[in-house]
């Protein structure tokens, strides 16, 4: 946690939900597999991406002259809604509010509150809008809702003064003609040059097919988001009953996972796990849980054994 903004995944439900519970009304995020334009262009509209990848630790991420990719248009952070990323933990739901933020009214719905927070923030400079999403009560504890709990605090210490990874979001989104990426960790909005509604598919994906080449081939933690109409507005305009249950399933499934997250289950198991020992003791005394034990831990080796020799089916393990 850092400055009581927690963590949270790059996740499409938790992000939906996210936004949902901020007041933005029909929108959705869909996890893409491949950097292929025809996937994205498949869920048009889109408003932007959410894109997540390792933070680089060994080379210089910021410039103040020229980004690795594209120009820096210093004059458009006055028209974007742009905000400098002034506390760690926070960046994903600075990106989000990166593509939302710079959609017009009757594109989308963002709602009375973010609608009053554009308003007060977009007078202020980038570092001063970061400021106020920080100290945003409102933002702040709906991105807190999603955090996962942790129930286990790491106390070990890494040996050899090796780091922990870090991760970054960002997010490209289109915005009067241009593309642009906004990452509130450099000094200004990045042009990444002309682009109609239309070509974002295209354009995007280029633009990302270069970052993930200046990775090593082993690099594979990546992932990317896509901030479009919510689906199922599309399905009852066509009248699609079996796309909109769907989607419809799909939201509930986000709801339930979005539940587990908020929960720990440490207790449960070990409440579990007390009434299964309770009733082999009750059965036959320490022998019999003795013996229990014992036998699990051969047929776990047996099975170990068997996937070891790459085949045989597996083992069942006996009340």
């Amino acid at each position: 946690m850092s400055g009581g903004w927690n963590t949270i995944e790059s996740d499409a439900g938790v992000f939906t939900f996210l936004l949902n519970n901020l007041g933005v009304q029909d929108v959705q995020f869909e996890e893409l597999l491949t950097l292929e334009p025809e996937a994205l262009a498949e869920l048009y509209p889109i408003y932007g991406v959410i894109f997540l990848f390792k933070y680089p630790t060994d080379t210089p991420y910021t410039s103040t002259d020229k980004p690795l990719d594209g120009t820096f248009d210093r004059d458009a952070a006055e028209r974007l809604w742009f905000a400098a990323q002034t506390i760690q933990n926070a960046c994903g739901t600075q990106a989000l509010l990166s593509v939302v933020m710079n959609r017009d009214d009757g594109e989308v719905d963002i709602g009375a509150p973010l609608r009053d927070f554009r308003e007060f923030t977009m007078a202020l400079p980038p570092e001063f809008r970061g400021e106020a999403l920080s100290n945003s009560e409102l933002i702040r504890d709906a991105h807190n809702s999603f955090a996962k709990s942790s129930p286990f605090v790491d106390e070990t210490q890494r040996q050899g003064g090796e780091t922990e990874d870090a991760f970054h979001f960002v997010a490209y989104t289109p915005v009067d003609g241009k593309l642009y990426e906004l990452d509130g960790l450099q000094p200004a909005p990045i042009s990444h040059g002309a682009c109609a509604a239309e070509d974002f598919p295209v354009k995007v994906t280029q633009v990302l097919q270069r970052r993930v080449a200046r990775y090593d081939l082993s690099e594979i933690r990546f992932n990317l988001l896509a901030m479009v109409r919510d689906r199922r507005l599309a399905a009852r305009e066509i009248g699609d009953a079996e796309a909109l249950a769907r989607e419809e399933r799909k939201r509930r499934d986000w709801q339930f996972e979005n539940a587990l997250r908020r929960h720990n289950f440490v207790g449960f198991a070990g409440a579990v796990l007390k009434g299964v020992v309770d009733m082999k003791l009750r059965e036959g005394g320490e022998g019999a849980y003795e013996k229990w034990v014992e036998d699990a831990k051969t047929k776990t080796r047996q099975r170990l054994e068997s996937r070891k020799k790459g085949g045989g089916e597996d083992i069942e393990m006996e009340d």
